[in-house]
């Protein structure tokens, strides 16, 4: 496809210079990542980042399905011998979906209408003078065959009127037009089902104008009607005056045949119309609710995958339980299983002494630098039972998200990598290596899984994961990845790489021991030059005898850094050890046709910070010893608490008790809030006061209004 003619289109549409556009295009087309467009060739796209990269190549795949949509289109209507060049050059000219589809749809291959049986019955003539306002109109000249009376004749005449009012370009536009300015949607509980469906009690009897609705209603509703408890329409708020219009439309004088005609298109509205657009705007709100439901739950697996890690220490994972015991594992800094065993601290067993002894043993025989818990059943307890070990003072304790460490014990990836162990022990595994790199444990897991989303299921889920793959792409290439460390699934989100690649690169790493530098890369067996080029930048390789390859600095930049340390007489290693030298150079001195300041730039920073975790450091948190239960929770108290999910409609917060806390977007400011994670950060620390405790319901209501918004 010729994507040149797109260009102007997608500038107008991402709001950015054509001739950036034009450059991440080709690139695009060539094969280069939207990670490595952002970062290495900010000169050819003036410094588009990966948020407009990203818009870019998300347009340009849009209009290639446009594209071949119109060639579907134009070749079909030539097939019926209807393509004329004025209708031609209206169908190439055309760049929304919506519009396309209305220029298609009198020419679109149909099921037989009543409208068609109407025509084989050789009534389109009697509908032609009707819609002409014709004074002589006779009515009887049409009954004969199967057109029995002159009524069924007129029927068959207001049914081909009707059909064309409906394909009608400006009469939808008319329609259409009076649901984006008035359309409620509506809701009811199916009757005989209030009890099964208690859970959308708030919808049984819902009426809201549809462009004020937010995302997770709509999406509730919507799962409502589709688990069969309710009914969800959406419908203009004044059917009378969109039929006079289309009527002012279409009937022409005041006689019979306007009449006929009048009829015509009341029944057209009604029959047709209304449906057809009411169809048009629930799937396009509910691909409005699908975008924002996607854009929170992106932002919140971005935040969570770029948690801050604790890093390469020897860390102990308990996977907590009652009476199945805890799962206890010991892992090495780099995350080997060293040992495993349950231990049974809590009832019904409650061998809690003996326990304390082994976790006491284990933390000195394996060294181990802190402990990681599992939140879920017994987590608290367990957490608490931990810290009333007085020989465990030194280690820290980490209160770790379980969400989805069931999904990756059982999955294939954790079989691979642990095919002699069990899902407990597999488990267990997963919450410690939580705690030491969050990115690279996670990405083991179906983001789906995680827990951070709303409304993931009900969502379009082709276009959820093509979100979803790009926010851990983004996330692994922001970070780096350590090439010698690294696991195939974690190196498959490298630029460039791939499943097949990261695979290659892992069975050579096993057969020829840890890379010695970036270029060996190309003894990779399948992985080329352009393949090469695309993943380089992104990979680490600590210790590496050019100390530029544990840096972001792409090795075609190599020289350049090279002549800056020649230049000032240092080696590559001394320049970066030297941040006076560097500050010394004069970045204008090594511009050149291809590397231009934005390179030379981005090359300074990366050498101020090499091999630097961008991410920070985890640090230990401790829940209120004074709450245990929901029953300690008393409206008025100001507590802390981490938070655990963002919504557009607010953040739910961990306050030890098991029960999240809520707390709306109308309560996170003493300000106007739009967008929640514009206050909070996933896992971060807030400052909340209980403004109500629903026991019945278990459900607690807090605040942060006056008080400090993050910690």
């Amino acid at each position: 496809m010729d994507t040149e003619k797109l260009i102007p289109v997608i500038a107008q549409r991402v709001g950015k210079p054509e001739r950036g556009v034009a450059a991440t295009v080709k690139l695009l087309d060539g094969g280069a990542t939207i990670p490595f467009i952002s970062r290495y060739r900010k000169e050819a796209t003036g410094g588009f980042d990966e948020v407009a990269v990203a818009a870019i190549a998300e347009q340009l795949h849009r209009l290639s399905e446009l594209e071949a949509r119109r060639q579907t289109i134009l070749a079909t209507i030539e097939a019926q011998g209807q393509l004329t060049d004025a209708l031609r050059g209206r169908i190439e000219a055309c760049y929304d979906a919506t519009a396309l589809e209305d220029l298609y749809l009198p020419y679109r291959p149909r099921r037989r209408t009543r409208a068609a049986v109407a025509r084989s019955r050789g009534l389109e003539p009697l509908a032609d003078q009707l819609m002409a306002g014709r004074r002589d109109v006779d009515a009887s000249r049409f009954v004969k065959g199967e057109v029995p009376d002159v009524e069924s004749a007129l029927q068959g005449a207001r049914d081909i009127i009707a059909e064309r009012v409906s394909e009608d370009e400006r009469a939808r536009q008319t329609v259409r037009g009076g649901f984006a300015r008035s359309a409620v949607v509506t809701s009811h509980v199916v009757k005989g089902r209030e009890a099964e469906a208690a859970k959308y009690k708030d919808y049984f009897d819902f009426s809201e104008p549809l462009r004020r609705c937010s995302s997770h209603r709509l999406l509730a509703m919507r799962r409502g009607e589709a688990e069969g408890f309710l009914r969800v329409a959406i419908q203009p708020a004044d059917d009378t005056g969109l039929t006079e219009r289309l009527r002012r439309q279409f009937v022409r004088g005041q006689g019979p045949a306007a009449r006929q005609v009048d009829q015509a298109v009341a029944d057209a509205y009604k029959r047709l119309l209304r449906p057809s657009i009411e169809t048009e705007v629930a799937a396009e709100s509910k691909e409005r609710a699908d975008d924002e439901a996607i854009r929170v739950f992106s932002e919140n697996l971005s935040q969570l995958l770029l948690a801050p890690p604790l890093g390469e220490r020897r860390v102990m994972g308990i996977d907590p339980g009652f009476r199945t015991g805890c799962k206890v594992v010991c892992l090495d800094a780099q995350g080997n299983l060293l040992h495993n065993e349950t231990l049974y601290p809590h009832p019904p067993h409650a061998r809690r002494d003996e326990a304390g002894r082994k976790v006491c043993r284990l933390v000195e025989q394996y060294g181990v630098e802190a402990i990681a818990v599992g939140n879920g059943t017994a987590g608290r307890e367990t957490e608490d039972w931990l810290r009333s070990l007085p020989a465990l003072g030194a280690v820290d304790l980490f209160v770790v998200s379980e969400d989805g460490a069931s999904v990756y014990s059982a999955s294939a990836t954790a079989r691979e990598e642990f095919p002699d162990y069990d899902v407990t022990v597999r488990g267990a595994v997963s919450i410690a290596r939580r705690l030491m790199d969050p990115l690279a444990e996670l990405v083991k897991i179906d983001p789906k899984s995680i827990g951070v989303g709303q409304y993931q299921h009900d969502v379009d889920q082709r276009r959820l994961k093509a979100s979803l793959d790009r926010v851990v792409e983004h996330c692994v290439n922001a970070v780096g990845v350590d090439l010698n460390t690294a696991s195939a699934h974690l190196l498959a989100y490298v630029s460039g790489l791939g499943p097949a690649l990261a695979r290659a690169v892992v069975d050579y790493r096993a057969a020829h021991g840890p890379f010695q530098e970036r270029r060996a890369l190309l003894r990779v067996p399948r992985l080329g030059p352009k393949a090469y080029e695309q993943c380089a930048g992104f990979l680490r390789i600590r210790g590496a005898r050019n100390p530029l390859d544990n840096t972001a600095v792409h090795p075609e930049s190599y020289p350049v850094v090279e002549r800056m340390a020649a230049d000032a007489g240092l080696s590559v290693a001394e320049l970066i050890a030297s941040r006076e030298r560097r500050q010394a150079v004069d970045l204008s001195r090594y511009v050149t046709a291809t590397v231009g300041l934005p390179t030379l730039t981005d090359i300074m920073a990366e050498l101020d910070k090499p091999g630097r975790d961008p991410r920070g450091r985890a640090e230990a948190f401790a829940f209120d010893d004074a709450l245990r239960t929901l029953d300690d929770v008393q409206p008025g108290m100001e507590l802390t608490g981490v938070v655990t999910n963002i919504t557009d409609f607010g953040c739910f917060v961990d306050l030890g008790v098991k029960v999240k806390g809520l707390v709306h977007v109308s309560q996170m400011a003493d300000r106007y809030v739009s967008h929640p994670a514009d206050v909070v950060r996933l896992h971060g620390r807030v400052r909340v006061r209980v403004l109500d405790v629903d026991r019945e319901r278990g459900r607690i209501s807090l605040s942060m209004r006056g008080l400090s918004p993050q910690s």
